[in-house]
């Protein structure tokens, strides 16, 4: 039987491309689906979070399709990849609106401020963060396997995930301070920037995901 990673369909994000990316690299022994069932999310052997647009209103539509806790057990016994908002979403608190995440993580999502979007030259950095950048790999981790250290990443946000527990930080990227792009606990691996669109390194650590099987030796999600 074929394994099957589900991607979580809540109205949010380029559902498609992400699925197709992940159907380019699994080959003809994964099934990838996209699904807002929650018994499918149950039976799949691994589950992707992707999104873009703002925390309140994916934790709105999360909650009216009945997908929060399908998702919470998911981020608790399988391999689970959250992607840009899907990463945003797994921690506690956004300043986006002033609203609550799914607490999985602890920490809080930030905006870049004002005082730090001046560049050492004097120009201003443009917020959102669009367009590729490095991401430093911080921790060795199973879906870093055959990704350069400092590889470019696409990115398109205008708010940041800050943890409060260093130990989570997976990859950092700097812009113009260091913030973290990648975070990992357990069986959840979680990134800001946009694997499908990041052509070689991306798909990279798309297929790394496809295999691994959620055990990197830490404790899982809360």
């Amino acid at each position: 039987m074929k394994s099957t990673v589900a991607v979580i369909d809540y109205g949010m994000g380029n559902l498609r491309s992400v699925a197709q990316a992940l159907q380019h690299v699994a080959g003809l022994d994964v099934q990838v689906v996209i699904t807002d069932d929650p018994h499918r999310l149950a039976d799949a052997d691994r589950v992707v979070f992707p999104g873009v647009g703002a925390m309140g209103d994916c934790i709105r539509e999360l909650d009216a399709r009945g997908l929060r806790e399908p998702l919470i057990q998911a981020a608790r016994s399988k391999p689970f990849l959250g992607i840009c908002l899907g990463m945003q979403a797994l921690f506690e608190h956004s300043e986006e609106g002033d609203v609550a995440g799914l607490g999985l993580l602890p920490g809080r999502v930030r905006r870049f401020p004002e005082s730090l979007q001046l560049e050492s030259h004097g120009g201003r950095m443009k917020v959102p963060h669009m367009g590729w950048n490095e991401v430093a790999q911080v921790t060795a981790h199973p879906l870093w396997i055959g990704v350069a250290e400092h590889a470019r990443f696409y990115f398109v946000h205008s708010y940041y995930v800050q943890p409060a527990n260093a130990i989570h930080l997976a990859g950092s990227t700097d812009y113009p301070f260091a913030f973290a792009s990648a975070v990992a606990v357990g069986n959840v691996f979680a990134v800001q920037f946009h694997p499908e669109k990041s052509q070689e390194a991306g798909l990279a650590l798309l297929g790394n995901f496809v295999k691994w099987d959620g055990n990197v030796g830490q404790s899982s999600a809360a």
